[in-house]
């Protein structure tokens, strides 16, 4: 079993990971176009939360980890607008994110074209089926009992 990270930014990082891309490339679209804030989903007065602001462009995921991460991170105890720190690691992760998920789409799809090939060289060009009988008595072995029969029940009867 794998223990949760206790740092707040590893844990913020992690629910990165677990947005979609999609998402992902909303979010830093929103984090750079509006003004973000900790502590809630707005202010009141403009600022929102970097899932709203993902939603607004085009990201629609709801995520509830996130959120809890975000605000862990902040240390958000009340609602206020995002430092530039904060705003700076949030796009920093963001970015890293989307970056490693095209690094890694190329690794992914060369594993899978491998994994094709290989199951198509090891797959054979024909099927064979035979149907299963019973072997044909010879006129010799005709008043034997069939061996393995007679061992059977001779294992059941022997206790």
């Amino acid at each position: 079993m794998r223990r949760r990270a206790r740092d707040p930014i590893t844990r913020l990082q992690t629910a990165i990971d677990c947005l979609p891309e999609r998402t992902r490339r909303a979010m830093l679209d929103g984090v750079r176009a509006n003004t973000i804030v900790v502590g809630a989903y707005t202010d009141g007065a403009g600022g929102i939360c970097p899932m709203l602001a993902a939603h607004r462009n085009g990201g629609r995921t709801s995520f509830l980890s996130f959120a809890r991460a975000w605000d862990a991170f902040a240390r958000a105890d009340a609602v206020r607008p995002a430092s530039p720190r904060e705003l700076r690691v949030l796009e920093d992760l963001l970015v890293a994110s989307l970056a490693e998920d095209l690094e890694g789409a190329s690794d992914l799809g060369a594993a899978i074209a491998a994994h094709k090939a290989s199951a198509a060289r090891s797959r054979p060009t024909e099927i064979i089926a035979r149907r299963l009988r019973r072997r044909p008595v010879s006129p010799a072995e005709g008043d034997r009992a069939d061996p393995p029969a007679a061992a059977g029940a001779a294992a059941r009867t022997a206790s």
